[in-house]
C-alpha cells in the first residue's frame, strides 16, 4: 500500500478539464515512462485526494505503457490503481495487472426503458420497490433463484448474457443490447479456482452491497439535453427507467485475489519492479498473464448473466404489480456497460494502429459511431454510456464520440466518484435519518442495512453534474439526459 502523499504534485494545465503530471516528477526507480495525466474542473481537481495523484504517477511506470495514465474526474483512491483510472500497455512489451481491473471485474451498468410515466407509476411506487425487493436478492450474503449445476456454472462463465437468454430468462434483443453481446471471447472456466466457484455458483441473479443497487428513475423534461439523440435511444418526457449497478460479487473479488497472490512473488523473476506492491502484474505474453486473462473474463461473463437475470426479475415485478406483460410496458434494455475490465482493442499510437491491454477500472469504454464493436443500433449515435450517481442526485445516460479514441482510448467516467471512505460515510451520517429525508424528497429506498445505506449518502459523493460536464467539455462523451431517482433497492 503506497503512503499517503501531504500534498499534491506540481501540474501542468492542458486546458480547463485537463492537467498532467510530468513523466518526471519522480526520478526514483522505477522512472515515469509516460505522464499522468487527469481529466477535471478546477473544482474537481482540487477537491481530489492526493492519492489518486500519487497511484496515476506510479501507474505510468509500469512497462510497455502507452501515451500516458489517465484518471477520469470521478477518480479517487482504490487498490493499486485509483478507481477511475485508464491505462493503455502494448500486447508485446506491456503487463496485465489485477489491480488495474479490480476485485469486482466487470462491475458494471445496465438501463432498462418503459413505455410507462411517472404518473402511471406514481401511485404503486411503494408496492413496486417493495416487490423489486423481494424478487431481487440484496446485501451480503444473498443467494440467488438460479440454482447452477458444476455445469451450468462453466457454461455462464463462457456464454455470460447467451446464457440466460438460452434458458429462458431474457429476450434474444437482450443480447445486442449488451457490451461485447453480453459473452467476451476467451474464458476459461479451467484457469478459475475451485474457491472461486463456490463463492461465486448461489449469487448469480443478486445484487449485492456496497453501493450496488437497483433504481426506479424518472426523466424530466428539463433533462433531456440531447432531444435528438434521446429519441434515438428510446427516451422521452416523464418516462419511468429501471438502472441497475452491480457486478460479479464474490466470484471476481476471488479471481482478482487468486492471481495477485500469484503474480507478487514472480515480479522479481520477471525483472518488474513497482513502486506499490499493490500493482502486482504478469507480462501479458506469459502462461499466467493469458491464465489471469481468461479467468478474468469468466467473471465478466458471469457479471454480464448476474445482469440479465436481474433484469429478468425487473421484468417480473413490474409485471405483478402492474398487470401487463413487459413487452406490453416497453421493457427494453437500453444498453448495458461494463467498467472494470481490461481488454484488447486496437487504437492509435503515434498515428499507427496499436493492439493494446486497455484496462479500465472505474472507466467506462465510451467509443464513438466509427468503431466496429459499437452495436448497429448505435452506430449513428455512438456507444451508450451509463453514468451512475448517488441514491440523492441522479444518474445519467451519455454517448461516446469519435474523438475519444485519440483522447482517451475510448473511455470516460462510469460515476460520480466518492469523496469520503465508506467509513467515513457512516461516521457522518445515519441511514434511518438519510431514509427519511429520502423520503421527504420523494424517493422511496427499501435497503437491507441502514448502515451500508449511510455509506451512499449523496454527501459521499462528487457532484455528478461537473463530472459529466467535465468529459462533454473534453470531447469525450456527450450528454444525452439525466434521470432522477424515485425509487431504490439497496443492499
Amino acid at each position: 500500500m503506497i503512503k499517503i502523499p501531504t500534498e499534491r504534485p506540481p501540474l501542468k494545465k492542458i486546458s480547463d478539464v485537463c492537467w498532467e503530471v510530468s513523466q518526471n516528477y519522480k526520478r526514483d526507480e522505477p522512472k515515469m515512462q509516460v505522464p499522468a495525466r487527469i481529466f477535471a474542473t478546477q473544482k474537481l481537481l482540487d477537491s481530489m485526494d492526493f492519492a489518486v495523484f500519487e497511484q496515476i504517477s506510479n501507474v505510468a511506470c509500469m512497462p510497455g505503457i502507452q501515451k500516458a495514465a489517465m484518471c477520469m474526474p470521478d477518480a479517487h483512491w482504490g487498490y493499486g490503481f485509483p478507481v477511475g483510472g485508464v491505462a493503455a500497455f502494448d500486447v508485446d512489451d506491456g503487463i496485465i495487472s489485477p489491480g488495474g481491473i479490480g476485485y469486482d471485474i466487470n462491475c458494471g451498468m445496465r438501463l432498462i426503458k418503459t413505455d410507462l410515466t411517472w404518473d402511471d407509476v406514481k401511485p404503486k411506487l411503494r408496492p413496486l420497490v417493495d416487490t423489486l425487493f423481494k424478487l431481487v436478492p440484496a446485501g451480503v450474503g444473498a443467494r440467488g433463484f438460479v440454482k447452477l449445476t458444476q455445469q451450468q456454472h462453466k457454461d455462464v462463465m463462457v456464454d455470460g448474457t447467451k446464457w440466460c437468454v438460452k434458458n429462458g430468462y431474457g429476450w434474444e434483443e437482450d443480447i445486442s443490447r449488451t457490451e461485447d453481446e453480453g459473452a467476451i471471447e476467451g474464458a476459461d472456466p479451467s484457469k478459475v479456482s475451485e474457491k472461486a466457484v463456490k463463492r461465486g455458483s448461489p449469487e448469480l441473479g443478486t445484487l449485492g452491497s456496497g453501493n450496488h443497487y437497483l433504481e426506479v428513475q424518472v426523466v424530466k423534461p428539463e433533462n433531456i439535453f440531447n432531444e435528438k439523440l434521446a429519441k434515438k435511444l428510446g427516451i422521452f418526457e416523464n418516462q419511468v427507467c429501471i438502472m441497475v449497478h452491480c457486478g460479479s460479487r464474490g466470484f471476481g473479488h476471488q479471481i482478482c485475489t487468486d492471481y495477485v497472490s500469484e503474480f507478487r512473488p514472480k515480479m522479481a523473476e520477471w525483472g518488474i519492479k513497482v513502486r506499490d506492491q499493490e500493482l502486482a502484474c504478469a507480462p501479458f505474453r506469459t502462461k499466467e498473464a493469458q491464465n489471469y486473462l481468461a479467468a478474468m473474463r469468466c467473471a465478466a461473463n458471469y457479471a454480464f448473466a448476474n445482469r440479465q437475470l436481474i433484469l429478468h426479475r425487473i421484468r417480473e415485478g413490474f409485471s405483478q404489480v402492474f398487470g401487463l406483460d413487459a413487452e406490453k410496458m416497453g421493457m427494453q434494455l437500453i444498453y448495458d456497460v461494463a467498467h472494470n475490465t481490461a481488454k484488447v482493442e486496437k487504437h492509435k499510437v503515434d498515428g499507427k494502429d496499436q493492439e493494446l491491454v486497455m484496462h479500465r477500472k472505474g472507466a467506462t469504454r465510451c467509443f464513438g459511431p466509427a468503431r466496429k464493436e459499437v452495436p448497429k443500433l448505435y452506430r449513428s449515435t455512438g456507444q451508450p454510456v451509463i453514468v451512475g450517481g448517488s441514491m440523492e442526485t441522479g444518474s445519467f445516460l451519455c454517448v461516446g464520440t469519435d474523438e475519444a479514441d485519440e483522447l482517451t482510448f475510448g473511455s470516460t467516467m462510469h460515476g460520480s466518484g466518492r469523496t469520503m471512505s465508506r467509513a467515513q460515510a457512516k461516521r457522518t451520517f445515519r441511514g434511518t435519518d438519510l431514509q427519511k429525508k429520502m423520503q421527504e424528497h420523494g424517493i422511496y429506498v427499501h435497503a437491507v442495512s441502514m448502515p451500508e445505506l449511510a455509506e451512499e449518502a449523496g454527501g459521499a459523493y462528487k457532484d455528478i453534474n461537473e463530472v459529466v460536464d467535465t468529459m462533454e467539455q473534453a470531447g469525450v462523451s456527450k450528454k444525452v439526459c439525466r434521470f432522477l431517482p424515485v425509487g431504490n433497492v439497496k443492499g
